[in-house]
């Protein structure tokens, strides 16, 4: 049971407690390096893993252990490859930031990255899904993901105050906590007024509404991301799309339809928040225009060979 000690939590009151200092530590180092929640507990839960498997805490295992768990989650349990690699990050993290341990010496590669085109809806699609959103709150969050390529939860953890009617933009506070802002389109400005007016949050411009129907000042959370995604799936499925797309296909479809209008590629990666250009540059592969006029200049200049 002792080398279980990273598993369990104890509850003292109301508040629960890591009792391992590993984990605790671990924890604080996520923390200095101002990890998001949501990655501190992917992480803790990949350790985790590993301690359930060997039913020893973490810092008493070899590193072929190490490596036999890797091989264990690839070759026999057949994980994912984004599975792996969250597991692998997060015990990678354990080693090398709170154990001071090489983690390179276990042999463990990081899975080979699949390059995969995202599904893109035309813009008559867009359209047709957020027609079929009936409840306004929902629908104009929808709306605000798409007209900005913000991310999920991005869009829903907008606050009011973020909304900058005078310069025509938005404050997005993205991921890795790296704010940007993103052109607000005026189109969507009334929308947004009047979702705010059946609520009047004074901080979440798309608040949490409780079974009971609470709402408006008495919350102070923001919508939960499971139920926009849940509505984009209802909408998609009524609209009748049979492409299998989710709530980021938004934002791949707002970067694809920009590059056709001829937006310049780095105010998009600017607006994307992405860090890399390369990462920006995947929506050319998807745009019909710039296919097509590729292929036409290709043909001009190998048309003396017929």
């Amino acid at each position: 049971m002792a080398g279980l000690r990273f598993l369990y939590e104890e509850v003292l009151g109301q508040v629960w407690r890591p009792v391992s200092p590993l984990r605790r530590r671990m924890l604080e180092n996520m923390q200095l390096r101002g990890f998001a929640v949501k990655t501190q507990s992917s992480y803790i839960r990949a350790v985790e893993g590993l301690a359930r498997y060997y039913k020893r805490s973490p810092d008493t295992l070899s590193n072929e252990e190490i490596r036999r768990y890797f091989v264990h989650l690839t070759c026999e349990r057949k994980l994912a490859r984004a599975t792996v690699t969250i597991a692998l990050c997060g015990i990678k993290f354990l080693y090398e930031g709170t154990l001071q341990r090489d983690f390179s010496v276990t042999g463990v590669p990081r899975p080979k990255r699949e390059k995969r085109l995202p599904v893109v809806l035309s813009r008559g699609e867009v359209r047709a899904i957020l027609a079929e959103v009936t409840e306004l709150r929902h629908r104009a969050c929808l709306s605000l993901i798409y007209v900005c390529g913000l991310r999920l939860g991005e869009g829903c953890r907008i606050q009011v105050a973020d909304i900058d009617r005078a310069r025509g933009v938005v404050h997005v506070r993205g991921k890795g906590a790296k704010d940007r802002y993103v052109p607000l389109p005026p189109a969507i400005l009334p929308l947004l007024t009047t979702c705010w007016r059946t609520h009047r949050n004074p901080l979440w411009l798309f608040p949490w509404v409780g079974r009971d129907g609470t709402q408006g000042s008495l919350t102070d959370k923001h919508t939960p991301l499971g139920t926009i995604g849940d509505v984009f799936r209802t909408a998609r499925a009524a609209s009748g799309i049979k492409k299998r797309v989710s709530v980021h296909s938004l934002r791949h479809s707002y970067a694809t339809h920009l590059l056709e209008d001829g937006v310049n590629l780095r105010l998009i990666q600017s607006w994307l928040g992405h860090c890399s250009p390369a990462v920006t540059a995947i929506y050319t592969h998807l745009t019909e225009q710039a296919t097509s006029a590729a292929a036409q200049q290709v043909a001009r200049l190998m048309s003396d060979l017929a």
